[in-house]
């Protein structure tokens, strides 16, 4: 007996909690061993009768991500001979199921195929309809449902041996009595088992107690310590169950000193606000302080005017790197946050990313979102504005996506929010944007993504915003030098980046910088170049170094014999040196040392110094 439990990620570095989570739960209730390779309760019933022979696997994971050929899915979903197959739908990849559900219908036609997730949970009657391959869908949360569901086609697959080989008719009595479903039945009408009680999260065994980590070495890994959430955003899913429930923080701390052990790079929390709970936020941050193991980081998603004096301090004790904190501004504007149904200080945000940027230890992840109601696109230019100058380390420009079942797909109509008929469902126009305002905003989206979140051009941008008056007119700006120049949609080198940059400045200089602020602007460009890495290639606006060439040469020999900057690097010679680090020549003839073994530990730039 093989359940396939299917997962389709966005992207490789991705991993599924959800189906880690199903595979946990059900294994514990339904006897599984260790291994997970064995379902006792199937091996040996207590008629002593039916057995599915030896160390027969019972549920097995299958991954892949949208970037695999559908037709290679296909063939190894097929190649691992499944008995029942279901798959975790999000808004990233429910197209691409519906292909694969569609073919496995045909290859695989005596096959159940179970759906689940949020993109096919709040209309699953459609789903079905749509689906004639679909026996059924698994709505809400999905443990105990997916537990009970595979009880059943265990107990049927028994039921069809004990039988002598005779096929059995459907239990479909037996599927009626579990919460949370929605099926097919043998007349072709469609059952609906009602919604499942929330359960305790407690009850969930450690998703990945019972994987080898190492398979997930170069994948983020996610973790939940807490399902709800206690606001009502109307564009969030969680707005629906207002409640909050909590995993015994027991569990959590020894699972999470269980990623640490195994040093894994990043382990990211899943819970809509984590920090909604004093008590439960402090004792998780204080426990990866105690126990930091110098490498993995933790990533939260939090409310950051709910942080209180005694939280900001214990923040600017930990290690740079350890944390890092996404935040939800979505916009500035009074009117949308009311009409959001969202509880937000924008002041107190400013204040807190403040503080936190002073203690150069946490990244900050500030996201806005682009089509909420009543923002215009003056509204918005004001909103990324005020977001740019609290100086997050990522600000995340997302555009409004109407999920199935939130209270913003309720009021669209209203909203005259119109918005894709294709996952996942974005906004195209509303009252107050127009499709124009739209694309206007995704290439400032595409800019902000190349230019300021890379972290590449830090220095540069900020002189450049200035001369621009304002972050968005010089995103707005840096998009239409790349549509006017047909740059859009092509894969640019790094140093290409930053020619296509100098160019944008020098266009903009023709309107009035003068000579000696634009070579201001070629310093800079190469103060964030060599910051980053000692590139062997050089963009075509650097300056000629041939005449420094000699001067540079001492300065190695000097530090070789009485080191000065370089006062760590004993046992190497002036040509390793040389190697080790690099020295850039400025328009005002100044030299700047990038020292590449000495590197922030929060932005992991080079130690940069200006030499005599």
């Amino acid at each position: 007996m093989k359940i396939l439990l299917t997962a389709v990620n966005a992207k490789y570095i991705h991993s599924n909690l959800g189906i880690y989570s199903l595979k946990a739960y059900a294994d514990q209730i339904l006897g599984a061993g260790e291994a997970g390779g064995r379902n006792d309760r199937a091996i040996k019933r207590e008629t002593g009768t039916c057995r599915e022979g030896p160390a027969e696997p019972f549920i097995e994971l299958a991954e892949y991500t949208i970037n695999h050929q559908p037709d290679l899915i296909l063939q190894d979903i097929f190649s691992r001979e499944p008995d029942v197959i279901a798959f975790s739908c999000y808004i990233w990849n429910i197209e691409y199921i519906r292909y694969l559900v569609a073919d496995l219908g045909k290859i695989l036609p005596d096959v159940p195929i179970w759906l689940g997730g949020p993109e096919v949970s709040f209309d699953a009657a459609k789903v079905l309809r749509e689906l004639p391959e679909v026996t059924g869908i698994m709505k809400g949360e999905g443990e105990e449902t997916f537990a009970q569901l595979a009880g059943y086609y265990v107990d049927k697959r028994c039921e069809k041996r004990v039988g002598g080989g005779k096929r059995l008719p459907e239990r479909q009595a037996g599927l009626k009595d579990i919460p949370g479903l929605s099926f097919r039945l043998p007349d072709g009408s469609l059952a609906d088992t009602g919604v499942r009680q929330a359960m305790d999260m407690s009850r969930i065994p450690f998703p990945y107690k019972n994987m080898d980590i190492k398979d997930l070495e170069h994948r983020i890994i996610y973790y939940e310590s807490s399902r709800g959430c206690p606001f009502s955003c109307s564009y969030c899913l969680s707005s629906i169950d207002k409640s909050v429930r909590f995993r015994s923080l027991e569990l959590v701390l020894d699972e999470l000193a269980y990623f640490l052990a195994a040093g894994v790079s990043q382990v990211k929390f899943v819970d809509r606000t984590f920090n909604c709970n004093k008590k439960h936020a402090m004792a998780i941050w204080k426990f990866i302080q105690s126990q930091d193991n110098g490498v993995t980081n933790f990533h939260f998603e939090i409310a950051a005017d709910l942080l209180d004096q005694e939280e900001m301090e214990l923040l600017g004790q930990m290690r740079p790197g350890l944390i890092q904190l996404e935040i939800g501004v979505q916009s500035t504007n009074p009117d949308t946050l009311k009409a959001i149904r969202r509880k937000t200080d924008i002041d107190e945000i400013r204040r807190i990313t403040g503080t936190i940027n002073k203690g150069h230890n946490v990244h900050q992840h500030l996201d806005l979102i682009a089509g909420l109601p009543s923002e215009n696109l003056e509204c918005f230019r004001h909103s990324f504005n005020q977001v740019y100058s609290m100086e997050p380390e990522q600000l995340q420009l997302g555009f409004l996506k109407v999920l199935k079942g939130s209270y913003m797909e309720e009021m669209a109509p209203s909203y005259g929010l119109c918005y894709s008929s294709r996952p996942p469902y974005e906004v195209l126009s509303t009252r107050w944007l127009s499709y124009r305002d739209i694309l206007e905003l995704k290439g400032v989206e595409d800019m902000t993504e190349v230019y300021y979140n890379s972290r590449q051009f830090v220095h540069t941008l900020a002189e450049l915003a200035g001369a621009y008056g304002s972050p968005y007119e010089m995103f707005l700006d840096m998009a239409a030098f790349y549509r006017e120049n047909h740059l859009t949609g092509i894969s640019h080198s790094r140093i290409a980046r930053y020619e296509i940059l100098y160019s944008i400045i020098a266009g903009h200089g023709a309107a009035g910088m003068d000579a000696s602020v634009m070579e201001r602007f070629r310093d800079l460009l190469m103060y964030d170049l060599y910051l980053r890495e000692n590139v062997k290639s050089r963009p075509s606006f650097a300056r000629d170094q041939s005449p420094y060439k000699q001067a540079v040469r001492q300065f190695f020999q000097r530090e070789e014999e009485s080191p000065l900057y370089l006062t760590d690097y004993e046992g190497y010679d002036s040509r390793q040196m040389s190697k080790m680090a690099h020295i850039e020549a400025m328009g005002d003839g100044t030299l700047v040392l990038f020292d590449y073994r000495h590197r922030d530990p929060l932005t992991y730039n080079a130690r940069a110094v200006r030499i005599r």
